[in-house]
């Protein structure tokens, strides 16, 4: 038997909700952002439209642990910076953190930051798996200001350095595989280390004065994902990775969320090698030799 038919008020609530239902899962569902393959860096970049220039770039991240394998030396690093991404771009200003591996199966955690192409520079400021990093580079004119802070301790570093090209085109939020470099300038990609996930939260730049997350209107979002795999044996980005057998390591960020989070994934798989085509960027030269 049909019972009563509803009231145009009963209707009028029914819309409502299905409204604001609908409405929430527009509004939490991350954009999304083209992606592209590299090397040695995995996280999101961002470039502002026209011809504006990046003042800063800022974000939160918890430091991870590495898990190490005896007989197998691996590195990441975590970080955010200015420039850097493009073609023919020297310039970089960075500051992270690192998560490294020795031969011995030891893990070794560090804080650093870097003016490519200048070495990179230790940071008296200790982390340790777990702590809660949140780190920044602005610059003004020729002046760059760099500053790490350990929200779990209450440590602090910054330091403001004179840079003769500091680059502005873009900004980054990146989880690296460092590179091992000669005297003669020579950079070979290191073995990326399993660092599990990164979480980045309050990523945001800025420019002309005003502040947004990754994936801010006023600029363009690119994803990248790092793969490293037992073929890349030639060219810049070659990395030391013998010990996969056919394996693939990835490193794959997540969706940006309305809140200015994502996180970045490390993960293996067993396949053919990625191209050496692949292309590595600018970055941490985690150590020289």
């Amino acid at each position: 038997m049909a019972g009563p038919k509803p009231t145009s008020a009963v209707l009028a609530l029914v819309l409502t909700a299905l409204c604001t239902l609908i409405c929430a899962a527009l509004l939490t569902a991350p954009a999304s952002a083209a992606t592209t393959v590299s090397a040695n860096w995995a996280g999101y970049v961002a470039a502002p439209r026209a011809s504006a220039r990046f003042s800063s770039v800022s974000g939160i991240w918890r430091q991870p642990a590495a898990s190490c394998t005896l007989g197998r030396p691996s590195f990441a690093a975590v970080w955010v910076g200015l420039g850097g991404y493009g073609e023919g771009v020297a310039s970089l200003e960075q500051i992270g953190t690192d998560a490294n591996c020795s031969a011995d199966g030891h893990a070794d955690y560090a804080s650093w930051f870097e003016l490519l192409p200048a070495d990179p520079v230790a940071v008296k400021l200790r982390v340790s798996p777990g702590d809660l990093l949140a780190a920044s580079v602005t610059m003004s004119g020729r002046h760059v200001t760099l500053r790490i802070r350990n929200l779990t301790t209450g440590a602090r570093f910054s330091t403001t350095r004179h840079y003769a090209h500091p680059d502005g085109s873009t900004a980054e939020w990146i989880v690296e595989a460092p590179s091992s470099c000669s005297g003669q300038g020579v950079c070979t990609t290191l073995p990326l280390a399993d660092f599990a996930t990164v979480p980045f939260s309050i990523a945001t730049a800025s420019v002309r004065g005003h502040t947004g997350g990754v994936q801010d209107p006023l600029w363009s979002t690119a994803a990248i994902e790092l793969r490293q795999g037992s073929s890349d044996t030639t060219g810049p980005g070659a990395s030391v990775n013998a010990h996969l057998a056919g394996n693939v390591v990835r490193a794959t960020p997540s969706a940006v969320s309305r809140s200015r989070s994502f996180a970045v994934s490390w993960s293996q798989s067993s396949g053919p090698g990625e191209p050496a085509s692949a292309p590595s960027l600018p970055g941490f030269g985690g150590t020289r030799r």
